[in-house]
């Protein structure tokens, strides 16, 4: 199977350092037990494409009866994509959307208006020593879709594309690259994958979209004769031609971007708007705890208890 129509991966060499236009080196922040490294948003870089926020979660090993429990909280403007490597996470959320995702599997949760989520390890991980290793991200939606009815799309590892070839095999999780287009719903041009390189094979990136960047989980890669290490993000210069190359390790990467928005997008929390007037009002409702009488509710099978809104 082909990479793309339009690429002929080239010698890593042949691209120059200056074609990755932002490096991104997140600092990891403990949340007792296990570690967070933020990429997005960045003070050099908030945005790739449509993704306003990518947090990479642990690795972990936590002992018996031990687990992530996020406490109902809101979102809007924006979707959320939880994929994990290890481990499993317990989703309900307040379109009625109650589902486990485990390693390789898409949670897609579209806030829009409002909703409301929560996360927490499986009652079946917690009943021995258990693993959690994952990224979330969200995509910020476009203006027509900021104000769209919440909705969530589960798909198994069967659902998403894997496209391989010598030493290389892409897991395409939203949107579309490399000939293939991933099941779930999108809003904006976009694209995001779990790539994973055998020592000294070559990834040839996506060219044919506005924005693109890489995240290495594990490994590393080299550009240009430059090696980089897990948890750094690149972001390249729009239509330089790119192929990145594993090192003697091989490397796990995860690949994004896309169009960039009309407009720029403003951050608070948990909600992404295209105003601070949309924000103002979010929060507004979020602190009322007027559940299901506005945008937002609780989901329906955890609704004792949620997280505050901060001071």
């Amino acid at each position: 199977m082909s990479w793309n129509p339009a690429i002929e991966p080239g010698c890593p060499d042949e691209v120059g350092l200056d074609a990755i236009e932002t490096l991104i080196v997140p600092r990891a922040r403990d949340l007792g037990g296990f570690e967070v490294r933020r990429a997005l948003p960045a003070p050099k870089r908030q945005m790739v494409g449509p993704f306003i926020f990518f947090d990479q979660a642990g690795p972990a090993e936590l002992l018996t009866g031990q687990g992530v429990d996020v406490r109902p909280h809101p979102h809007t403007g924006l979707g959320t994509v939880t994929y994990l490597f290890r481990g499993d996470f317990h989703h309900r959320d307040s379109t009625g959307a109650d589902q486990i995702i485990r390693p390789g599997e898409l949670n897609w949760m579209v806030a829009g208006r409002g909703v409301t989520h929560s996360e927490r390890t499986s009652s079946a991980a917690r009943s021995g020593p258990n693993s959690l290793f994952g990224i979330q991200t969200w995509v910020a939606l476009p203006d027509r879709h900021e104000d769209m009815a919440p909705m969530f799309e589960h798909y198994g590892q069967e659902a998403l594309p894997v496209i391989e070839d010598r030493g290389v095999s892409v897991r395409l999780i939203l949107g579309e690259a490399y000939g293939e287009k991933a099941p779930a719903t999108m809003y904006s041009e976009t694209f995001y994958a779990d790539v994973a390189l055998e020592a000294g094979s070559r990834l040839p990136m996506p060219h044919d979209h506005e924005d693109r960047g890489i995240y290495i989980v594990e490994g590393s890669i080299s550009i240009a004769g430059q090696e980089y290490e897990a948890s750094q993000m690149m972001v390249f210069r729009p239509g330089d031609r790119i192929t990145v190359a594993a090192g003697d390790r091989g490397a796990r990467l995860m690949i994004l971007g896309g169009s960039t928005l009309s407009g720029p997008r403003y951050i608070w929390w948990n909600f992404v708007a295209s105003s601070r007037e949309r924000i103002e009002e979010a929060k507004a409702e979020w602190r009322a705890e007027d559940w299901g009488k506005g945008r937002f509710d609780l989901p329906a099978n955890d609704r004792d208890e949620h997280t505050p809104l901060p001071d």
